[in-house]
């Protein structure tokens, strides 16, 4: 690959939400390289902090009433909205594959840098979707705090994320950036 390719590839990365998904499936194929994707972020200390649990069929289900009752729970009841429990239940339904993103922290290194690591494997699998043509977003609602709730995790894992992700039903908008010289500074001396 090219380095023009790849930073084709960075530029046209969008967060897609499920309403601009398709009914198509993901294969096994294609989640392994994503997943495989991920596993290749960089790590410090080799502690490889990843960890991603993937919802599909019924757990989908399962996973959009979690976060139904996660809202009723947190909302007071005034404020609670039929349209946004909607889009709460309709989010899960439409995509193809849902995935937990977890960090397991290790205590050898300060938390963050475990955390940066997991962020940058979830860029890598956003950058695999955006090459296979498959919409995905990173969402991180309060309810990420109580996922063990809803799925086992181990006493030195968290959850930091939900990645949401269905095959596109249509080519992405372009993004748009400011110029890098206006957030870069040289220094010489």
């Amino acid at each position: 690959m090219e380095a023009n390719e790849l930073f084709n590839i960075i530029k046209r990365r969008r967060s897609v939400m499920p309403n601009m998904y398709s009914d198509e499936e993901i294969t096994a194929g294609e989640l392994k390289l994503i997943t495989e994707a991920a596993n290749w972020a960089p790590t410090h200390k080799h502690t490889e902090p990843g960890r991603f649990i993937i919802l599909d069929r019924n757990a989908k289900l399962r996973f959009a009433e979690f976060m139904l009752s996660q809202y009723k729970l947190n909302t007071a009841p005034e404020n609670q909205n039929q349209r946004k429990m909607e889009q709460i239940r309709e989010k899960c339904l439409k995509s193809d594959k849902i995935i937990l993103i977890c960090a397991k922290i290790s205590g050898k290194l300060p938390e963050w840098e475990e955390i940066a690591s997991v962020a940058s494997g979830v860029q890598n699998m956003w950058l695999m979707c955006t090459a296979m043509k498959i919409g995905s977003y990173w969402s991180s609602p309060g309810a990420i705090s109580k996922m063990n709730e809803f799925v086992d995790l181990a006493e030195d894992e968290k959850c930091i994320g939900i990645f949401y992700m269905g095959k596109l039903k249509s080519e992405l908008f372009e993004g748009q950036r400011t110029a890098i010289e206006d957030k870069v500074r040289f220094i010489y001396d």
